[in-house]
């Protein structure tokens, strides 16, 4: 199920709705209104893969430089 996050600009209150519930939520409120959008919105499950796969590079770049210093410590007990 998508999450999302609506702030309006005017107020700034905040509404973390599903996906049926933005649906609905729409039909009461209108987005666009003057030539200006009322609302802004998050997409949070997106955001929350972005962090996730951030989390992961990090990671992957510590295990890289742990192997690196592991070799480099066998390298030198072995030849020195």
């Amino acid at each position: 199920m998508e999450n999302f996050k609506i702030v309006n600009r005017n107020t700034g209150a905040t509404y973390f709705l599903n996906e049926k519930e933005k649906e609905t939520f729409f039909k009461r409120n209108y987005f666009y209104k003057d030539g200006e959008y009322k609302y802004d919105i998050q997409y949070l499950t997106q955001e929350k893969a972005r962090r996730k796969d951030k989390m992961l590079d990090v990671l992957a770049h510590l295990c890289i430089i742990g192997a690196s210093m592991l070799a480099t410590i066998i390298y030198i007990q072995t030849y020195c």
